[in-house]
């Protein structure tokens, strides 16, 4: 691909300034479709099983191609769920439920899709970020600022002449969807790209996975009024970081 990969641009100080927010919205809506492909449009459903942001190929025209299939796993049309012994991936993109059960379903890609989505918004590296003297991933960050009605603060600097903030916050609304500990809780990627297309309201999203701030990390209140619980003592105990 002439324009190499996405990571390519969005962790380099000065390529970054290269991806403006349209460039970066065509860039996410492209990795989404493509994903809707691969798991209902395809004849056989695909679990990439390691999708980030090193895997999304760029085009000439910035168009998002899906690489690496080296850990890909084909389910029958009937299939939703596997297990395995072997958990591989790479660390920050892996959801919890295969992290810790080696169980990796089509929720597994929504997962990193949405680690990318807030990769690309931020122009953070999730596996490198770090709040200092507080124990916040870039999840766990991007989900506080939410919170705290201060969402627009996760975006690059290098979009702030060319940001489309309803679509910014939009994405990072849908990104924290997509991160929720729990996989049913998760959207699906056909439903992903309904909420990228139009403007209807979100559902508000639970704890992201990973979430281990003290303040919070205890209980939250799901839309229907029960508490949801956070899990932080997750760890990855087989891990084949590619």
């Amino acid at each position: 691909m002439p324009n190499r990969s996405l990571d390519y641009f969005i962790f380099d100080d000065a390529r970054r300034k290269l991806l403006d927010w349209a460039k970066r919205f065509h860039i996410i809506s492209g990795t989404a479709r493509g994903l809707v492909y691969l798991h209902q449009d395809s004849r056989l459903r695909v679990i990439h099983r390691d999708l980030k942001a090193s895997n999304i190929l760029l085009d000439k025209d910035m168009n998002a191609k899906i690489s690496d299939f080296g850990l890909a796993r084909t389910f029958a049309c009937d299939q939703t769920e596997d297990k395995t012994k072997r958990v591989v991936g790479t660390h920050g993109y892996i959801s919890p439920e295969y992290a810790v059960r080696g169980s990796f379903s089509m929720k597994s890609d929504v997962f990193a899709f949405g680690v990318i989505m807030l990769e690309v918004v931020s122009g953070r590296r999730t596996r490198e970020f770090c709040v200092p003297n507080q124990s916040l991933n870039l999840l766990g960050f991007a989900w506080e600022l939410w919170n705290e009605e201060r969402t627009l603060e996760l975006v690059d600097e290098s979009l702030r002449d060319s940001v489309n903030e309803a679509e910014a916050l939009r994405c990072i609304h849908i990104g924290l969807l997509c991160v929720q500990e729990r996989p049913e809780h998760r959207p699906n990627m056909s439903s992903v790209v309904h909420m990228l297309d139009d403007d209807k309201p979100l559902p508000r999203p639970r704890l992201p996975a990973f979430y281990s701030h003290q303040q919070d990390s205890t209980r939250i209140d799901g839309e229907d009024g029960e508490e949801v619980h956070s899990a932080n003592e997750v760890t990855i105990s087989l891990l084949g970081a590619r």
